[in-house]
């Protein structure tokens, strides 16, 4: 169903969010009218960031004025002639508006179709029984918005109050002018004879002991009056706090900890504009007390009255203030995060966002924010407010920016586009600590100025650690370390804290989420493929996944201390293995192809049982980023018997030469992938085409892999039995697909102490082969074409 129809089903604070979006700058009527034609343009497409975007968006302009104008023209009767005027005023506005600025067009589209997509989606979910997750997410969203009612009530009822405490005092205020009147007049009768003082003077005793016992009486009243408003504040601001504590506190920190999860690969943190809206509502309601209890200390200097409502608006000023002052401080955040692996010498960007700001018109004075890099100790001594005299570890490249307010949207942001660290100064590192293992951060500050100067703000925020290279092979380790503290990383924390140990089920979160953004893949780690890693990574040979359960990894186990008789450690495997799984295996993982995390002794038990030519695919457990094959098939020395075979680690490089899928397509001796599946129904999608003929003289190179040892002549699929061919010298490696010949001795070279090939060799003479078939024929062929 049409995103707007649905829009138009909305009900109570949903629909008047949805009326909210639109006004002056894109009339409802222009949605209304055009809502099919809207809903099916491709705004997602255009970069906003993008200045070279701009002719997309002016051609959506164009179409949308275009349909305006269409829409207006096929208008009929007396009610289509007032709309045809309507709908060309519209087009006129819209061209006005946005002919200098088209990109501000889909800024405005693309926030009202999300907006209303998400009303749309909330009123859906609090209304059927989608789950549980769902339902009390509504139920927060409605407890909140509850609170906002209530506070928005309880400041109407203070403004009342506020406004009758006027009144009171000014009319107080006269009956005051007027006792000082009748005392003026009593004091003139000195000057009169005795007859007349005494004729006038009872009646004005009379009338000043009359107004003088009102004033008592009614200073006693505006007393209570004042020490009433002051106490309904008090309970005003304790909800404001209490409501303030939440969005701050819990939802805002929530967002953050979503996006620090999404730097590990984990879902999109999910966009800022419901808590915008909190947040601007927070501002509005903390403002309109703030200005209500400075009248009332206003109303209190005019009309001095002893009590105690002195100390009690002194009290609620400074309260108020502290809220506001929270508020700010708070909203001021990192809306795009700079790169955690930030390399030398490298362009990066960020984006910093104050979601107050466009409801307390911070950007009438547009302020500038500053960015700087600093170590860990840094933003440990900032956070403690000592005196960092303005450090930094660094010097960053175009790190000045001025905030800009986005009319359309109520979103003031400053984009760094083109930051560049040029320089790092490293701490004094102890004990096995390298530099990827040094955090910094990226400090992001600005001075706000609220309500004309009134009030002035320092804020800062501090980005997700940092961790400086110089150079693409430190990139493997400070991705470890990114990833260790995103997924460790306590709320609050002191810069930058993470335990040096956790659960393995914890760890294996981490990997897993981390595993299926970098492969792009739906398909993560089984509960097999994490024994696995348990088994690789504790070196215990259970398969039993309860038996990790209460195991912990160290941090030294994960990235310092290399595996047990390898030169690397259980992270820069892994790692390696998603690097070449995320450039080569990719469909092929997906596929399910790649069972991957089988070490050599299981892979060689679940081939045994299968017929001869069944083979897997598994990583290696010698070489990072690397897969080997294993395949079963007849032992050459020993008839009757069968043993598992492996092939020496393909890797990135062989990749670079050969698909995967094209090599399995070679080696004929390859017929099922375990369990039982023909490898041409898994892999033949991804064989490449056969070449074409020779054009204008010159032969098309073509490499093919072989091993020697086995070759086959036209093996049957069906059989399961490849045929072995009689002795004889090993061919080259470039041949006829089916021209084979047969495995030399167990001793020969190509075969390593456990029954693997090694392909180096082989591979370096095809690359050879490959280079001579790139020369113009006639150099081959004795000139046999011009």
């Amino acid at each position: 169903m049409a995103v707007w129809i649905q829009a138009q089903q909305l009900q109570g604070d949903a629909l008047h969010q949805m009326q909210s979006l639109y006004g002056q700058h894109f009339p409802i009527e222009v949605r209304h009218y055009l809502s099919q034609w809207i809903e099916g343009q491709l705004w997602d497409v255009i970069d906003l960031e993008n200045p070279q975007e701009e002719f997309k968006a002016k051609r959506l302009l164009d179409s949308l004025i275009q349909e305006l104008q269409n829409k207006a023209e096929h208008q009929v009767g007396e009610d289509g002639f007032l709309l045809k005027i309507k709908l060309g005023h519209y087009a006129s506005q819209l061209k006005s508006t946005y002919d200098r600025c088209p990109l501000e067009l889909v800024r405005c589209i693309k926030h009202i179709l999300y907006t209303e997509q998400r009303l749309v989606r909330e009123a859906t979910n609090s209304s059927s029984p989608v789950g549980g997750m769902m339902d009390s997410m509504s139920q927060k969203y409605q407890q909140i918005n509850q609170a906002f009612e209530e506070l928005r009530l309880m400041t109407q009822d203070t403004e009342n109050d506020l406004r009758k405490l006027q009144h009171n005092q000014e009319y107080f205020i006269i009956q005051y002018q007027e006792s000082l009147r009748i005392q003026a007049q009593l004091t003139s009768l000195a000057t009169l004879p005795p007859a007349d003082r005494q004729l006038r003077e009872p009646a004005l005793l009379s009338k000043r002991a009359t107004v003088e016992s009102w004033l008592t009486r009614e200073a006693n009243t505006l007393q209570k009056y004042r020490l009433d408003l002051a106490e309904k504040h008090q309970k005003t601001l304790q909800l404001l706090r209490k409501q303030q504590t939440i969005i701050l506190d819990d939802e805002l920190i929530q967002w953050k900890r979503r996006q620090q999860l999404a730097g590990n690969g984990g879902p999109p943190e999910g966009g800022l504009d419901i808590l915008q809206s909190w947040c601007e509502k927070l501002a509005e309601t903390i403002w309109q007390n703030r200005q209500q209890i400075r009248r009332a200390e206003h109303l209190r200097q005019q009309l001095p009255i002893p009590g105690p409502i002195e100390e009690l608006l002194n009290e609620l000023n400074s309260t108020i203030t502290d809220i506001i002052s929270a508020l700010v401080t708070s909203t001021f955040i990192i809306e795009k995060q700079p790169p955690q692996v930030l390399k030398t010498q490298t362009k990066f960007a960020a984006t910093v966002r104050l979601l107050v700001g466009g409801k307390l018109n911070v950007h009438m004075n547009p302020p500038q924010v500053k960015a700087t890099i600093i170590s860990e100790q840094q933003a440990k001594a900032l956070l403690k407010n000592e005196n960092t005299r303005n450090d930094s570890s660094g010097e960053i490249l175009n790190n000045n920016c001025v905030m800009e307010y986005h009319q359309t949207t109520g979103t003031l942001s400053a984009h760094f586009r083109n930051m560049s660290l040029k320089r790092i100064k490293r701490s004094d590192r102890r004990g096995a600590e390298s530099v990827t293992e040094e955090k910094f951060t990226i400090l992001f500050e600005s001075q706000f100025s609220v309500g004309g100067n009134e009030l002035v703000f320092q804020v800062k925020t501090l980005s997700l650690p940092v961790v400086v290279i110089v150079h693409g092979s430190q990139d493997n380790n400070a991705t470890a370390t990114v990833l260790w503290d995103n997924a460790f990383a306590e709320p609050g924390r002191v810069p930058f804290l993470v335990p040096d140990k956790v659960l393995w089920p914890q760890l294996c979160d981490a990997i897993n989420m981390k595993y299926k953004a970098e492969v792009q893949s739906n398909r993560g780690l089984s509960e097999e493929n994490l024994v696995f890693l348990a088994q690789k990574a504790f070196s215990i040979s259970s398969n039993n996944p309860d038996d990790y359960r209460n195991m912990t990894m160290t941090w030294s186990q994960f990235n310092r201390e290399s595996l047990p008789g390898r030169n690397f450690t259980f992270w820069q495997w892994f790692d390696g293995v998603m690097e070449l799984t995320k450039k080569h295996l990719k469909p092929h993982w997906n596929d399910g192809a790649i069972l991957g995390f089988v070490n050599k002794q299981q892979a060689q038990d679940m081939l045994m049982s299968k017929p001869n030519g069944t083979f897997l695919l598994r990583f290696s457990d010698s070489e990072i980023g690397g897969i080997t094959i294993a395949w079963v098939a007849e032992n050459p020395n020993k008839a009757g018997e069968r043993m598992v075979w492996n092939l020496m680690p393909y890797t990135t490089k062989d990749f670079s030469i050969r698909s995967l899928a094209d090599r399995i397509s070679d080696l004929n001796h390859l017929l099922f992938l375990y369990p039982d599946r023909p490898k041409d129904e898994v892999f033949s999608k991804y064989y490449t085409p056969p070449l074409s003929k020779a054009v204008d003289g010159y032969v098309k190179p073509q490499i093919k892999q072989v091993v020697p040892e086995f070759a086959t002549a036209n093996p049957d699929p069906a059989s399961g039995n490849p045929t072995y061919m009689d002795h004889g010298a090993s061919p080259a490696p470039v041949s006829h697909p089916h021209t084979y010949g047969i495995y030399p001795p167990m001793s020969d070279s190509m075969l390593d102490a456990d029954g693997d090939f090694d392909l180096d060799d082989t591979m370096d003479v095809a690359r050879h082969v490959e280079e001579l078939l790139r020369r113009p024929v006639e150099s081959q062929w004795g000139g046999q074409q011009s």
